[in-house]
């Protein structure tokens, strides 16, 4: 993939406002809420742009943490969530008791920082144009444990930065067709992006809020990265993961870091994440209640942290390190 060199203006409005959607609205909803709100004059937005990102998931969405909940600690030992039946897709049939594991999980919003500082993390749903794929993704990987969990994660990080499939490297296409329909591919691929130059990004991201043009400058390297022969895994992971120490995010929330959600299924869940790559996920189902016999999928499921800076965890059905 070759960088951008030249856009009509309206290609540019066009392009830029697809990009800044991605990153905007993981924290302040559609593109153009935010642009309305800025002290600058903007170019019009036209409304397709409002739509969800690939991956839109935010804090508004994480309404399920139950403050009621504070203090409790389930009786006993966690019992391995693994021993569970488990579904075709990689879920768990749930059982009244409680259980835990340490899954593998996926960094969702690159340009943020990785967790930590005891911040909380609540459930959301999997939202936004591409839910369909990355769910997939994390469903199917369960069924291919010969598949490095690197490999899932570059797959995700295509998708949040909208790269062109068509232009991975020979070695991630094989896992794509293991993990994503020829159709699927095909929708990926017609909302791709281009990469682009420095002096665009800075025409595109002047007077956004600093965070945004965090993000827009990221997604757009980790596309000329992922679409570069030779290009580690280190490399693109030390755009989309940002060190030192992590900002309070706009619109965080101030919660123990203890906080239980408690799932429309009628069961609660709690996430500890020790860095993006697991997370421990404990699952709290009492006697008589009516998640006894439903199925926990994972690949559903989003961990939202309530500061926004850090990174939103996709959650599967792997267990860590294995």
């Amino acid at each position: 993939m070759k960088p951008v060199r030249s856009l009509v203006p309206l290609a540019l409005i066009l392009g830029s406002g697809a990009l800044l959607a991605t990153a905007a609205q993981a924290q302040f909803g559609s593109i153009g809420s935010v642009v309305r709100n800025l002290p600058i004059k903007t170019p019009a937005i036209p409304d397709v742009l409002n739509g969800p990102a690939p991956v839109s998931t935010s804090i508004k969405d994480a309404v399920y943490g139950d403050p009621a909940k504070d203090g409790f600690a389930p009786p006993g030992a966690a019992l391995p969530l693994t021993g569970l039946k488990r579904t075709p897709d990689g879920g768990f049939v749930l059982a009244a008791g409680y259980f835990a594991m340490t899954a593998q999980s996926y960094c969702l919003h690159a340009g943020t920082h990785g967790p930590g500082g005891g911040d909380a993390y609540l459930f959301a749903p999997v939202k936004g144009s591409a839910r369909d794929a990355v769910i997939s993704i994390l469903h199917n990987s369960v069924a291919h444990p010969e598949i490095e969990q690197h490999d899932i994660q570059l797959l995700l990080w295509a998708i949040v930065a909208r790269a062109k499939f068509e232009d991975l490297d020979t070695r991630l296409k094989v896992v794509v067709a293991k993990l994503l329909t020829t159709k699927q591919l095909g929708t990926l691929n017609r909302s791709a992006l281009g990469v682009l130059t420095s002096p665009q990004l800075a025409s595109i991201t002047g007077g956004l809020p600093g965070p945004v043009r965090t993000v827009v400058a990221a997604e757009s390297r980790m596309r000329g990265l992922l679409s570069t022969p030779g290009s580690s895994y280190a490399e693109i992971e030390r755009v989309a993961v940002l060190g030192g120490i992590a900002p309070r995010g706009p619109g965080s929330i101030d919660l123990p870091a203890t906080r239980w959600s408690l799932h429309p299924d009628g069961f609660w869940v709690r996430y500890n994440p020790s860095g993006y790559t697991n997370t421990r996920v404990e699952i709290w189902v009492p006697a008589g209640s009516k998640a006894v016999g439903k199925a926990y999928d994972p690949s559903s499921s989003i961990a939202v942290p309530a500061n926004t800076s850090r990174q939103r965890l996709a959650q599967s059905g792997r267990v860590y390190g294995r």
